[in-house]
C-alpha cells in the first residue's frame, strides 16, 4: 500500500498537470455602442481642410482585461459610407480615383498583437487594408476607462494614402499624402441571452 508521505508527493507532483489541464480564461467578446462610438480622418489640402467620417462600420471586438496580449480586434469598414457633408466630394472620392468602391467596397483593418505600452495606453499592430491593398500598422490606443465589462478607448495615427494606391492628386488642389485618422470608441460585453 502507498503510505501517507507517498499520497502527499504524489499530490504535489500532479498539481501542475491539472492546472495545465484546466482551460485558460479567454478574452470575452463585446459590442460597440455605435451612439458614442465613432472613425474620423482630416485630409489637407492647398484649399481646405476635409473633415470626414464613415458612416457605416462594424468591429469584432475581445477582451482579456487581465491579459491585453489575449485581446484582438477586427473592423470592417463599408468604404461608401465615407461622409465629408459636401456629396460632389464625397462621390469623388467613391470613384476609381480615390477608392474605388465599386471595385473595394470595403476597408478592413484585423490586428495581430496588442501590447500594453502603459498603465492606459496600448499600441494594436495589424493588417489594413484599403483598394486591395494591405499594409501593416501600429495604431495606438488610450484606455479612457474600463470596468465591469465596458470601456472607452480612443486614439490617433496618420496614413500615408499612396501606399494604399489612392494617389489621385489635382494641379490646382494638391492633396497632402498624409491623411490623420481619429477613432473613439465605446464597447461592453453583450447582454446575456435571455
Amino acid at each position: 500500500m502507498f503510505s501517507a508521505s507517498m499520497l502527499r508527493t504524489a499530490a504535489v507532483l500532479a498539481l501542475p498537470m491539472l492546472a495545465a489541464a484546466r482551460p485558460l480564461p479567454e478574452a470575452k467578446p463585446h459590442v460597440i455602442d455605435k451612439a458614442h462610438s465613432e472613425i474620423n480622418f482630416v485630409a489637407d489640402s492647398r484649399m481646405l481642410s476635409a473633415h470626414g467620417y464613415f458612416g457605416k462600420w462594424d468591429a469584432d471586438v475581445k477582451i482579456d482585461a487581465a491579459n491585453a496580449s489575449a485581446s484582438s480586434v477586427a473592423i470592417t469598414i463599408d468604404a461608401a459610407s465615407i461622409n465629408t457633408r459636401v456629396e460632389m466630394r464625397d462621390n469623388h472620392l467613391r470613384s476609381a480615383d480615390f477608392f474605388d468602391v465599386a471595385k473595394y467596397p470595403t476597408i478592413t483593418f484585423k490586428s495581430v498583437s496588442v501590447t500594453s505600452t502603459a498603465a492606459n495606453k496600448v499600441n494594436v499592430v495589424g493588417d489594413l487594408t484599403v483598394r486591395g491593398v494591405t499594409k501593416r500598422i501600429t495604431v495606438p490606443a488610450t484606455v479612457v476607462f474600463y470596468e465591469k465589462g465596458a470601456g472607452r478607448f480612443r486614439g490617433q495615427f496618420t496614413l500615408l494614402r499612396k501606399d494604399f494606391g489612392v494617389t489621385y492628386d489635382s494641379a490646382v488642389n494638391p492633396i497632402e499624402n498624409e491623411v490623420q485618422v481619429q477613432w473613439d470608441i465605446a464597447l461592453k460585453e453583450p447582454e446575456p441571452v435571455k
